[in-house]
């Protein structure tokens, strides 16, 4: 179903409560990433990790099996509903921490950190397809704006915890953490979500059926691309969490007040993010998030030509992160109700397509972002403007040279 009522979206949960509850299963990945941060170093210590840029693959492990397995959750959604396949998703998630807790080897570490992603995909696509049932046009993108608002409180407050369990513990407590926080959130969607995906609206779990959905949201060419401009960027994003604990701790010297930094930096997305929800019912999805990207590629311009003179003093470092950031706020989720919003038909296919683009891709090159830091912050510069010039492109191309068009409401 599709409305744009301002009212409570499901008979069990008021509108506030149906945004929480969505940003909680969201936060499971944000969660799952941002509070290991400082315990990178004792991680790679423990269990035996000479290369620095090595420990970074606690992080990689985790994207790319929540990436690849995306394909398998969208489907199984559109054909058991949203219920089960989330439930099933976020039991595998927490028996991988508790799993890791007693882990003896980074390799074996790693393999259980892929099949963590693997549980955690199901909350990253089957969340926005619940989004999806109840909500379409700006109505959705505002939706999903408070979603990420309180999201970004994750990336504020979770690496703090991190470095609070590392004070008073060490980094197996940080797993420990994260299996309550997933049976939690767990119990929480077990008891006040019901099912949003109507019988009559499922689609068989044949091959076919598959093959036609992926084939609808691939053809699709807003879609498609609008999922490839979100990846790029995505892929800065996750460049800098790949590499924020030695940037800030080595190159700009921060020690135990990395997390306060970071925090920070989190928080102007959230910022952000809250203003997109009050912005985008007066100027619509396109003008919005157009005009956002636009400034996202000048800012990164100003930072790459900046970092052509030597190293950025951090105090310039903060102004462009968190200018590229503020626009990152007001790109991501009308770029993402725009690319699911013709799609409402196949949401759960066409949100585990989507994902697994923005995931995977995104991933992918954060990993060579991450992976090609020299001990200075300049790589990261020119990634950045990498990123938002091929995220325009994107746009460009699916918009045939035409930005910031009036997007009318879906009906």
């Amino acid at each position: 179903m599709t409305t744009t009522s301002e009212t409570a979206p499901l008979p069990t949960l008021s509108k506030t409560q149906f945004v929480a509850l969505m940003a909680m299963l969201m936060s499971i990945n944000a969660i799952s990433i941002d509070i290991m941060l400082p315990g990178l170093q004792q991680i790679g210590a423990s269990l035996g990790v000479a290369d620095e840029n090595e420990r970074q693959l606690v992080i990689s492990t985790y994207m790319i099996g929540m990436g690849f397995a995306q394909l398998l959750f969208g489907p199984l959604s559109d054909r058991f509903g949203r219920r089960l396949p989330l439930l099933a998703g976020l039991g595998l998630y927490c028996a991988c921490a508790l799993a890791i807790v007693f882990v003896p080897s980074f390799g074996l570490m790693l393999a259980l950190r892929f099949l963590q992603g693997v549980g955690a995909s199901a909350t990253r696509v089957i969340t926005v397809s619940i989004v999806r049932d109840v909500y379409g046009g700006r109505m959705m993108a505002e939706i999903m704006s408070l979603i990420m608002m309180v999201f970004m409180v994750i990336p504020v407050i979770a690496p703090s915890i991190g470095q609070l369990i590392m004070l008073f513990g060490e980094w197996h407590l940080i797993f420990v953490f994260i299996f309550i926080f997933g049976l939690v959130v767990a119990g929480l969607f077990a008891w006040h979500v019901p099912e949003t995906l109507p019988a009559e609206n499922r689609r068989p779990f044949t091959f076919s059926s598959i093959a036609a959905a992926f084939a609808i949201v691939i053809g699709n060419r807003i879609a498609f691309l609008y999922a490839l401009a979100i990846a790029f960027i995505f892929g800065g994003l996750f460049g800098f969490i790949n590499s924020a604990q030695q940037l800030l701790v080595d190159v700009y010297g921060f020690g135990v007040y990395f997390p306060v930094v970071f925090a920070a930096f989190a928080g102007l997305m959230a910022v952000a993010s809250f203003a997109n929800s009050r912005l985008v019912q007066r100027f619509g999805m396109r003008r919005l998030s157009h005009a956002a990207l636009i400034g996202f590629c000048l800012v990164c311009l100003a930072w790459a030509l900046t970092a052509l003179f030597g190293e950025v003093p951090f105090w310039l470092f903060a102004v462009y992160y968190m200018l590229a950031m503020f626009q990152f706020g007001l790109i991501g989720p009308n770029f993402n109700a725009m690319a699911m919003e013709p799609l409402g038909h196949v949401a759960g296919t066409a949100s585990s397509v989507l994902g697994f683009t923005q995931t995977v891709l995104g991933g992918f090159i954060g990993a060579l972002i991450g992976q090609a830091f020299d001990g200075t912050g300049t790589p990261l510069a020119f990634s950045f403007l990498i990123v938002a010039i091929a995220a325009l492109a994107m746009v460009l191309i699916a918009e045939r040279g035409r930005l910031m068009r009036p997007h009318l409401a879906a009906s």
